[in-house]
């Protein structure tokens, strides 16, 4: 197993070599750059040029490439233009808003997901499995966006028992963060639990109907311990992995979410670069979230080892 994780680490490393690539060189076929946006309309040309000297932009890109690189691989991802603080000082303030706001989403989703999954293929064509389809397609459908403001608005403004955005630290009100970071989880985590749920169903609708199965029912092992001992476990190996893959989306996927909540995670910093063409500060979080995804896919592919023992050997 060690070995295994040790061959994934190394196929990391060219995948976070191309999507830096892909970071630095992408941003900027916007038009316009960071020069332009930090000085406005009102600007003279010499004024332009000067402030690019001052932060290498008048470099060729590829050299300007390598000197960022090798500043990254030193633990150094440059200064924000805007804000002149560094990149991974911000980045690190908002980290843990947003892997808070997945690992919610994802709970969420798996306490939708399996359950569901699990009783509507065991029940299957009853009433219980009608709905909990029903319930897949409108969480597919959905768009995230448009339920997190339906919610806003009955559940925050009518109801008034959540707060309509802003965010409280978790050091400050246990209570309070969890209110602040509810809606967003479920505006997030539904559609995440639709596909879990209906992959969940189909896979133990397929184990279940494995010859090894219908060998244990012959023996007379009883029907719960068929399922919750031998059926559901090889049943979790194509949910865990669409859970992994959409954990990464969560983290950066969750942008839009965030600026309606108003929550001051990575997604709303990325957005704040975008608009702002701060170089500096959307590779570095580009970098951070593709990272992020590199590593949910090596834990997904650990947990298959604990499922799965023919991975192992």
């Amino acid at each position: 197993m060690i070995q295994y994780v040790f061959k994934r680490l190394l196929v990391s490393i060219p995948v976070l070599f191309g999507i830096s690539i892909v970071a630095f060189f992408i941003v900027r076929l916007v038009p316009g750059d960071t020069v332009t946006a930090m000085l406005g309309n009102s600007y003279t040309e010499s004024q332009a040029e000067a402030l690019r000297a001052k932060y290498g932009l008048d470099q060729p890109l590829i050299q300007q490439y390598l000197t960022w690189l090798g500043n990254v691989f030193q633990g150094d991802f440059g200064y924000s233009q805007f804000t002149n603080t560094p990149v991974l000082q911000a980045i690190l303030v908002r980290l843990p808003i947003t892997i808070e706001l997945a690992i919610l989403s994802v709970v969420i989703a798996v306490i939708l997901a399996i359950p569901l999954g699990t009783i509507a293929a065991l029940r299957r064509n009853s009433k219980f499995d009608y709905g909990a389809s029903l319930f897949g397609m409108l969480g597919i459908s959905i768009p995230n966006f448009w339920l997190g403001t339906l919610m806003i608005l009955f559940l925050s403004l009518y109801a008034g028992w959540f707060p309509s955005g802003g965010f409280v630290g978790l050091y400050e009100s246990v209570w309070g963060n969890l209110k602040s970071m509810l809606l967003p989880a479920i505006a997030l985590g539904t559609a995440v639990g639709a596909v879990a749920m209906r992959m969940t169903r189909s896979s133990m609708l397929e184990v279940t109907n494995q010859e090894y199965i219908k060998m244990a029912r012959a023996k007379g092992v009883s029907n719960q311990r068929l399922i919750w001992r031998h059926a559901i476990k090889n049943a979790l190996i194509p949910v865990v992995t669409v859970l992994g893959i959409q954990t990464g989306y969560l983290l950066g996927g969750s942008v839009v979410i965030e600026q309606i909540f108003g929550l001051p995670g990575v997604g709303q910093l990325a957005l704040a670069a975008i608009t702002n063409r701060d170089y500096a500060l959307l590779q570095g979080t580009i970098l951070f979230i593709a990272s992020a995804f590199v590593l949910v896919n090596l834990i997904v592919d650990i947990i298959y080892g604990f499922l799965n023992p023919q991975i192992r050997y």
